[in-house]
């Protein structure tokens, strides 16, 4: 840049001090450099040099580039120089920055033979076990969530906390051992606690196995994301929704449409499961609670016995299922679940 312009050219660091110049005999020295905005564009002259500050987005340190003189071509060369040095700045943190490089195989953005290349320059032991969390914001997105997650994960070596999009925030930790399953359950508990402490309500935890590598970790993110998606569909009451625990819900998440509804024809034959009123179906959902007990249901409903049994043996005209059979109580279930899957993607709640 000197050769081409003919001018001095450097950059000041946060504290003030020119960390970088032509002249380096002013390498060290401290700057006049104000913060003080007095042209559009972050353009300030003063002391008879132009200066103009760097975005602080990455690393989070402020940088200055200053250029000799006030004139016009040199508030040009001082835009020009520090677009450069931006770029350069970005190309660093993407490479040498490890929460980048964590953000980087979350997104499958790092081919696998990559991946063990890239951790031993940032030095990453690469057969840690490491936890896979999903914290999604289901209201308005408060964009001080993710200083909230770092004062309860502060080590920077350990412990990432990675902004993914304007809902979606990632935490991948170290934990001690990839088979015991209760270390990632009990970060997640840990966080919504936290969360909640700090006055954060609307949002919800997806967690993921643990992850035995580096490589692994992207596959345990995607099953934090699936296990957000499902658990809106099927478990809406809970907060942390386990990747673990998502059983028959995980199955009908992946099947097609076209197969779920052919599957709610054949079991629904006589009539349509719309034929069953909301009390009928919560008289379903009680019994299906208390194990298919026709006493236990009863009693937690405050009706007779045989109250119950008569809902039952109606239920069973209607559908022509009996769900005081365990086969028949299975089909049912399923059936339900189905439906529910099928409701939310026509109203569009599921959306990847």
């Amino acid at each position: 840049m000197r050769e081409a312009t003919k001018r001095l050219i450097g950059v000041v660091d946060s504290l003030g001090t020119v960390i970088a110049s032509t002249d380096l005999s002013l390498i060290g020295q401290p700057s006049i450099a104000r913060a003080t905005q007095d042209e559009p564009g972050g353009v300030v002259h003063a002391g008879g040099h132009t200066y103009k500050s760097l975005d602080a987005s990455g690393t989070g340190l402020d940088y200055t580039v200053f250029v000799e003189g006030e004139d016009d071509e040199a508030k040009t060369i001082c835009l020009l120089a520090s677009i450069a040095v931006q770029e350069a700045k970005i190309h660093y943190e993407e490479n040498n920055d490890r929460s980048t490089f964590i953000k980087s195989i979350l997104s499958d953005n790092v081919l696998p033979g990559d991946i063990y290349v890239r951790s031993k320059d940032l030095g990453f032991v690469t057969d840690t076990p490491r936890a896979a969390l999903l914290v999604r914001q289901t209201g308005t997105p408060d964009l001080n969530a993710i200083t909230v997650m770092r004062e309860l994960f502060p080590d920077t070596q350990k412990d990432f906390v990675v902004s993914v999009s304007a809902s979606d925030i990632a935490l991948v930790s170290e934990i001690p051992d990839a088979e015991d399953a209760s270390r990632t359950r009990e970060l997640a508990e840990a966080l919504e606690k936290h969360l909640r402490e700090s006055g954060l309500t609307a949002f919800v935890i997806g967690v993921g196995a643990p992850a035995k590598n580096l490589r692994e970790l992207a596959d345990r993110y995607r099953e934090a994301q699936v296990a957000i998606e499902v658990g809106k569909v099927f478990d809406t009451e809970r907060t942390i929704i386990l990747y673990e625990n998502l059983g028959i819900g995980r199955l009908i998440y992946q099947l097609p449409t076209k197969l779920c509804e052919m599957f709610l024809s054949e079991v629904f034959k006589k009539n349509p499961i719309e034929a069953l009123d909301s009390e009928t179906l919560y008289t379903i959902n009680k019994f299906f609670e208390n194990n298919l007990n026709v006493s236990e249901t009863s009693r937690r409903l405050f009706v007779h016995r045989n109250t119950l049994v008569y809902r039952l043996e109606k239920i069973k005209k209607i559908t022509g299922l009996d769900l005081r059979e365990l086969d028949h109580a299975i089909v049912f279930k399923v059936a339900l679940m189905v439906k529910k899957y099928l409701n939310s993607q026509s109203s569009g709640a599921i959306q990847l």
